[in-house]
């Protein structure tokens, strides 16, 4: 099976994601994924040819294989790594929206941008981005939900019981390499718990973050608010002097109109 589209499309989404988004980029390919394809995939190769039962009744040791794996553990892995990395498609989706938007934008508007800073999340970028981590974290839990009920545990017994028909009695069936398949079954449910561990923490990253910033920029409001409150009431303290000032100041016609009436004054009294 062929991985390589898998790489491209997350490797696209690591130029928007955190330190907790690239680590978890690291354990998906390095620890999930190169581990699948290389030596997951080669161990449960023969696990239905080397299921056998000690009888020799035709479809007792199928319908006991069935039984005992509904759903192959190397098929699930698969299922799991499909879905896991499916909402990055929404985050690639998204980002190449905005790309088309902006060169639109640049061509109509003589170069200019429409996002100042494309390489950050911003607005629906920012949720886009928090609802796919939330999908991540849903299908890693419920796909580590679904291993542990359908085969009771995360444990593969050397022997198992089966007393199914057509089984003409209790039979021991004996599964292949099974201390060896068990770790590459605790190593994958260890890895998926990592996932689900860095997708929790870059979500609460991204949430932290966002409410520093949207703090950050009601300070900033406020005291821009404050100090244009400050040079109005300087403004105003200022010209409230200048008017005092002039105020005070003599009328000229006023001072002439003095002068004239001096002397009829001083005449009225001699």
């Amino acid at each position: 099976m062929n991985w390589n589209w898998l790489e491209e499309l997350i490797s696209g989404v690591n130029n928007y994601s955190t330190v907790f988004g690239r680590v978890w980029l690291s354990v998906v390919f390095v620890f999930r994924v190169l581990v699948f394809v290389v030596a997951a995939q080669g161990v449960w190769s023969d696990e239905s040819k080397d299921f056998v039962c000690n009888t020799l009744q035709p479809g007792c040791t199928n319908v006991c294989y069935d039984h005992f794996f509904p759903i192959s553990h190397i098929r699930l892995w698969a299922l799991q790594l499909i879905f896991v990395t499916c909402p990055s498609l929404m985050v690639v989706a998204h980002v190449k929206y905005r790309q088309m938007k902006d060169s639109k934008y640049t061509t109509t508007h003589e170069g200019k941008h429409l996002y100042a800073r494309p390489g950050k999340k911003r607005g629906g970028l920012w949720w886009t981005y928090l609802v796919s981590l939330i999908l991540k974290v849903s299908f890693d839990a419920g796909f580590l939900y679904i291993l542990y009920n359908i085969h009771e545990g995360f444990d593969l017994p050397r022997l198992s019981k089966c007393s199914l028909e057509p089984c003409p009695y209790t039979v021991d069936c004996y599964i292949s390499r099974p201390t060896e398949k068990k770790i590459f079954t605790l190593f994958m449910v260890v890895s998926s718990a990592v996932c689900i561990l860095m997708c929790i923490f870059e979500m609460v990253y991204l949430i932290c973050k966002r409410i520093t910033n949207l703090i950050k920029r009601n300070i900033y409001a406020e005291r821009k608010a404050f100090v244009e409150m400050q040079e109005l009431n300087s403004l105003s303290g200022t010209h409230s002097r200048y008017k005092s000032r002039s105020s005070l100041r003599v009328d000229p016609t006023v001072s002439i109109q003095n002068q004239s009436s001096r002397p009829r004054t001083q005449q009225l009294r001699n």
